[in-house]
C-alpha cells in the first residue's frame, strides 16, 4: 500500500483548507455511533477516517539536508476517498491516451427520473446496471442502423448532484462515428447532433423500464426503503406506466475535437466522487459550507454532510467505468486500431509502435508519477525543500490511533 499525498502541496499552498477527511474525524465516529450503517457504508467511512493516519502505518523519512524527521502514513485507497483518487485518475487518463481517436466525440447525458430514486436506492448494482445496458445498446444500435458503424464509447456513472444529493446520471464520451461494419472505412455521424434526442430517449426509457418489470416479476427487486405502495404488482405497474409517459432527461453537449479535449473530459468525470474538499468553502462548529455552482452555496449539518455522502457508495466490486463497441477490451487489439490506420494513413511507418494500453498497468512508481505531473517529487523535504527523503524506518500500523480505535475499545 503507498501513500498518496495530494498534488496541490501544503495547506496555504495550494492546498485546501478544509478536507473532507477532517470533516469525518471530526464527526464521523458519533455518526458511526447513533446511525446503523450497511457494511458497505461503514467500511468506506471508516477507510476515509483512516486514511493517511497512524491507523494505517506508514514509514519515518528523513532528510539528509536539514535532518529533519516526519512520519508518511499509508493512504486507504478506497475509490471513494477524494484523497485517494488523484494517482488514479492520471495513470488511467494516460492509458486512455493510447486509445482515444483523431475524431470529434459527443458528451451525452442520460438521466433516471426522480420516480425511480428510491428503488435505486434498494437496487443499486441492478438498476444501475440496467442503466448502463440500455445507453449502451441504445447507442451501438443507432450507430450500426443509422450508420452502418461500430461507435465507440466509454460510460461513467455518477450518482449525485452539486450539493450531494442522489441523482443517478450517465455520462457518455461517444465517438462521432464509428467503423464501418466490413472494416473498410470510417463512418462519421453528423457535427450537429449524433442522433435524435427523442429517439435516444425512447429507447433508453424502454429498455430501462422493460428491465425493471422483468426483475419484478422474476422477483429480484428489493421493495425496502421505497414507497409502501409499491409492494403490490398494480401500484408498481401503476408506476411503470406513468414513466413510459414521462420525458425523460437527456442532456447532449455539443461535439469537442481532438484527444486533447476528450481525454480532460474524460479526466473530469471518471475518478471523481461525491464532493471534492476543493468545494467545501466553510466548516463552523458542526455547519458546512458546499460551494455548488456560479459561486453559489448552501450549508448542511456535519451529519447530513456524512449522510450524502454515504449515499454515493457503490455495490462492492460495481464496475463505474465501462467501455463499449471500439473501446470494448475485445476490441482494442482489432477493430480499434483498424479504426486507427484508417484514420491516420499517413502515419510515418518508422515512428515508434505505442504499446496496447493495460489500464492496470502500474509499472511507473507513484513517487516518480507525481513528479512528472507536478514537476516536484513527492519525498522532497517539506522543510528546507533541497533534499529528498530518506526512508529510514517502517511504522506498523496502529488501529487504536484515532478516535475510531478508541471508539472501539469503549
Amino acid at each position: 500500500m503507498h501513500e498518496h499525498p495530494h498534488p496541490a502541496g501544503r495547506r496555504g499552498g495550494g492546498r485546501p483548507t478544509f478536507e473532507v477527511a477532517d470533516i469525518f474525524r471530526t464527526f464521523g465516529p458519533a455518526y458511526l455511533r447513533d446511525h446503523v450503517l450497511s457494511p458497505s457504508e461503514e467500511r468506506v467511512l471508516r477507510n476515509v477516517i483512516d486514511c493517511r493516519t497512524a491507523t494505517l502505518g506508514g514509514h519515518k523519512d528523513w532528510c539528509p539536508n536539514c535532518e529533519l524527521e516526519h512520519p508518511s502514513y499509508n493512504s486507504c485507497r478506497d475509490r471513494h476517498c477524494p484523497t485517494c483518487q488523484f494517482l488514479d485518475q492520471a495513470r488511467w487518463v494516460e492509458g486512455r491516451q493510447k486509445r482515444v481517436l483523431p475524431v470529434h466525440h459527443f458528451h451525452v447525458v442520460f438521466t433516471l427520473p426522480a420516480e425511480l430514486r428510491p428503488l435505486t436506492r434498494s437496487n443499486p448494482k441492478l438498476v444501475y446496471g440496467l442503466l448502463f445496458k440500455a445507453v449502451s445498446q441504445t447507442l451501438l444500435t443507432l450507430g450500426k442502423d443509422r450508420l452502418g458503424a461500430l461507435l465507440g464509447i466509454t460510460a461513467v456513472l455518477h450518482t449525485w448532484t452539486r450539493d450531494m444529493q442522489f441523482h443517478p446520471h450517465l455520462h457518455c464520451i461517444c465517438t462521432a462515428g464509428g467503423l464501418a461494419l466490413d472494416g473498410e472505412r470510417w463512418v462519421p455521424s453528423r457535427l450537429d447532433y449524433l442522433f435524435p434526442d427523442e429517439v435516444m430517449r425512447r429507447l433508453v426509457r424502454g429498455k430501462v423500464l422493460d428491465g425493471l418489470k422483468r426483475a419484478y416479476k422474476a422477483g429480484k427487486l428489493a421493495l425496502n426503503g421505497t414507497s409502501a405502495e409499491l409492494a403490490t404488482a398494480v401500484a408498481f405497474h401503476d408506476l411503470i406506466d406513468r414513466l413510459y409517459g414521462k420525458k425523460w432527461v437527456l442532456y447532449a453537449k455539443r461535439p469537442f475535437g481532438g484527444s486533447d479535449q476528450v481525454l480532460k473530459y474524460l479526466g473530469q468525470y471518471t475518478h471523481r466522487v461525491a464532493i471534492s474538499s476543493y468545494r467545501i468553502a466553510e466548516v463552523d462548529g458542526d455547519r458546512i459550507t458546499i460551494r455548488t455552482r456560479d459561486e453559489r452555496t448552501t450549508q448542511v449539518s456535519a451529519d447530513e454532510f456524512i449522510r450524502r455522502f454515504l449515499l454515493h457508495i457503490l455495490p462492492k466490486g460495481f464496475r463505474k467505468i465501462r467501455h463499449y463497441g471500439l473501446m470494448a477490451s475485445t476490441n482494442v487489439p482489432t477493430r480499434l486500431e483498424r479504426a486507427r490506420e484508417i484514420l491516420t494513413p499517413e502515419a510515418d511507418p518508422e515512428e515508434p509502435q505505442v504499446e496496447p494500453c493495460n489500464d492496470e498497468s502500474d509499472s511507473e512508481t507513484w513517487e516518480n508519477l507525481l513528479e512528472r505531473l507536478v514537476g516536484e517529487h513527492a519525498r522532497l523535504c517539506p522543510r528546507c525543500r533541497k533534499a529528498r527523503m530518506i526512508r529510514v524506518a517502517e511504522i506498523p500500523p496502529d488501529p487504536y490511533a484515532g478516535a475510531l480505535g478508541y471508539l472501539d475499545s469503549s
